[in-house]
């Protein structure tokens, strides 16, 4: 009788749709389903999902994990949930990653003078991108989450909280996770209870914080042992194979996350506009990055399409035109503000350059290299605090568009490497899973596919054309 090959199952619960991936012991890779769920927009600025339609869509991707070793489970990182402890019942949907409602509060925080207390305990700026005031919030404006609060009920984290809690019965967050709230001191890998205090969020609403590898529980109903959790983003450095210092990706996604390694010891960067994280921790050994992110990538190729610039994707995967920066066409795509380095969300998305011959694939153009070009920028301002490798891994959707990715290492002015997958969350965390399963150490994992492609830029920009960037960035802060 044939033995069954050892396997294990990721799942990457994201922000359009949640994705499950099977890894196997010989290295073999492959997608095994994805299901998409509503965005939901109630207001200007506000992003929401309904987290019961979350858990449900995991639970549709485990209905193929039967038979596997383990289960590792990526999140949106700093999506947020607020739930009944005896029901499991959300109060309220979740708010997005996206969501900008707590900008006014964040605005009097920074006021008061708080960003340095935030910057020092977890390495964050003031942003509402982060999850403590959105915590923060769920507990002023919602009723129910006050009454339960006062009768000892209420459960509030990060979606995978909330996951991990329904599935397994574990009130738990890993630390990749909880390093993305403002609420963890990243130097001790607890909740800080002077940011806690600062936001106005309980401590002790707030789940444990445990190592990226270990020992979450068995999902009920399916004997299938849950034995890794991160951050999409984590998942995603550690899928594309970045394990040394200096070693870097970008995920172009909804928006771009540019994670790079940078070891045992977190890097202080509180003037740089980057983001001291935890990249993961594996037993006691904690692994530091620091992240760089642009809000709008993908988002903002979608939205050009919404505005019927264009119908396929297809149809702008190549242009016969120069490039249209050289042309004096500039697009910067700060539709959701900037982040890194800025942490500007009154800035706004603007074209510049327009003209009676400027036509909607000139348009086009400018919006995919304004993505390009806000990732350079991202890269230099983390290259500046840890130097970089002279090759950056790329995934994401924008990955399979040519001229965006050759546009992309003329503007990095580096060698860009795209892996054969366009997964590399699920496979990072389907990574962390062997590792949590017992199937293999760190060092022993089983081997990937070579590259899909390697570009090596033959003419990067000038300085001058970055200047020219450089130059609207800053008008578009200037807009409103």
């Amino acid at each position: 009788m044939a033995i069954a090959p050892d396997f294990v199952v990721g799942i990457d619960q994201g922000t359009t749709a949640t994705k499950a991936c099977q890894l196997f012991g010989d290295g073999e890779f492959q997608p095994l389903c994805s299901f998409e769920h509503r965005q939901i927009y109630p207001r200007p600025g506000w992003v929401e999902h309904d987290a019961e339609e979350l858990l449900t869509n995991i639970g549709q991707c485990l209905d193929y994990a039967t038979g596997a070793q383990g289960i590792g489970l990526a999140n949106q990182g700093e999506t947020v949930v607020a739930w009944d402890a005896d029901s499991g019942r959300p109060v309220c949907n979740a708010i997005v990653w996206q969501d900008n409602r707590t900008r006014s509060m964040i605005d009097g925080l920074k006021a008061d003078g708080a960003e340095a207390l935030t910057r020092a305990r977890a390495g964050l700026p003031l942003d509402p991108y982060f999850a403590a005031s959105k915590l923060r919030w769920m507990l002023d404006n919602i009723p129910e989450a006050k009454a339960l609060a006062a009768r000892g009920r209420l459960r509030l984290g990060t979606s995978d909280a909330f996951f991990l809690d329904r599935l397994c019965g574990t009130f738990a967050t890993d630390i990749t996770t909880a390093s993305r709230t403002s609420l963890m001191n990243l130097a001790t890998g607890r909740w800080d209870p002077d940011l806690c205090e600062l936001f106005g969020v309980p401590i002790e609403l707030l789940p444990a914080i445990r190592p990226t590898v270990g020992d979450f529980g068995t999902i009920t109903g399916r004997q299938l042992p849950l034995v890794a959790s991160a951050v999409d983003q984590q998942a995603a450095l550690f899928g594309h194979g970045c394990h040394q210092r200096g070693q870097v990706k970008i995920t172009f996604g909804t928006g771009a996350f540019a994670l790079a390694v940078v070891g045992a010891q977190p890097v202080s960067a509180p003037d740089s506009g980057m983001l001291p994280t935890v990249a993961w921790r594996i037993g006691a050994n904690t692994t530091y990055g620091i992240d760089g992110g642009v809000y709008n990538a993908a988002s903002a190729l979608d939205w050009a399409r919404r505005l019927g610039l264009f119908a396929e994707l297809r149809d702008v995967a190549a242009f016969d035109a120069p490039a249209a920066l050289e042309r004096d066409l500039v697009f910067v795509p700060a539709l959701s503000g900037l982040a890194c380095p800025f942490w500007d969300r009154s800035a706004a998305g603007l074209w510049l350059g327009m003209g009676l011959d400027t036509s909607p694939r000139d348009l086009v153009q400018a919006v995919l290299e304004g993505v390009a070009l806000r990732s350079a920028q991202a890269i230099a301002a983390m290259d500046r605090q840890v130097p970089l490798a002279p090759t950056i891994s790329i995934d994401g959707g924008l990955s399979r568009n040519r001229y965006f990715c050759d546009f992309l290492a003329r503007a990095l002015g580096r060698t860009v490497v795209i892996p054969s997958s366009p997964n590399l969350t699920g496979l990072g965390i389907a990574q962390f899973a062997f590792v949590g399963a017992g199937l293999s150490p760190v060092e022993a994992l089983p081997p990937v596919a070579p590259p899909d492609r390697i570009i090596t830029p033959e003419a990067p920009l000038s300085a001058e054309l970055h200047a020219r960037f450089a130059d609207a960035v800053e008008r578009s802060r200037r807009w409103r």
